[in-house]
């Protein structure tokens, strides 16, 4: 088994689609993602994806994706928050929000997690904020345990699809034994 950090530099190297950037950014990807996986594979938690409305596009490639029957892997509970709350920027008071948490919490006996990707201000991105363990890629705001991006930059699109190709490589390594994202 192969320490994260390594396997993530060599896997950055070795994938010349993913680009120098992200071996820039790998300290604040490495604790970020090795907390989400962690909690899909050992915690076995569901993934609620939320984007604002600029990225939806975003959510429903991830959606499309992770669970493609040519990964040849175990089907993983990755969900749209929509499909459970199609009014989802109805929510106005921090009632709205508990009584969501609550509605989750008992759905979701194992436990989950929002992954949202968007624009900080939006109110979907309080929803996500304020739960516990988020997976948060936020655009114009730099938070603890958040990754930051730039809603201006040009290679904005790119540099999602880069992130979700290395997500998915580091779920595949971790699946198959090859890491060990705690260490």
């Amino acid at each position: 088994m192969q320490e994260f950090t390594n396997w993530t530099v060599e896997t950055i190297r070795k994938d010349k689609l993913l680009g120098a950037w992200m071996e820039e950014r790998k300290f604040d990807w490495i604790p970020l993602i090795a907390q989400c996986i962690n909690n899909i594979l050992d915690k076995n938690k569901s993934v609620l994806i939320l984007t604002d409305s600029e990225h939806e596009w975003f959510k429903n490639y991830i959606l499309s994706h992770i669970n493609h029957k040519k990964l040849s892997r175990p089907y993983f509970p990755f969900y749209s928050f929509e499909s459970f709350y199609p009014s989802v920027d109805n929510l106005k008071t921090e009632n709205d929000i508990q009584l969501i948490h609550d509605l989750l919490d008992t759905s979701f006996p194992n436990g989950y997690f929002f992954w949202y990707i968007g624009k900080s201000q939006s109110k979907r991105a309080t929803l996500a904020k304020i739960s516990k363990q988020p997976f948060l890629w936020l655009m114009d705001e730099e938070l603890s345990n958040s990754f930051y991006l730039d809603s201006s930059d040009e290679a904005l699109d790119i540099r999602l699809l880069n992130m979700y190709r290395l997500f998915n490589k580091t779920l595949d390594g971790a699946l198959c034994a090859q890491i060990d994202v705690n260490k």
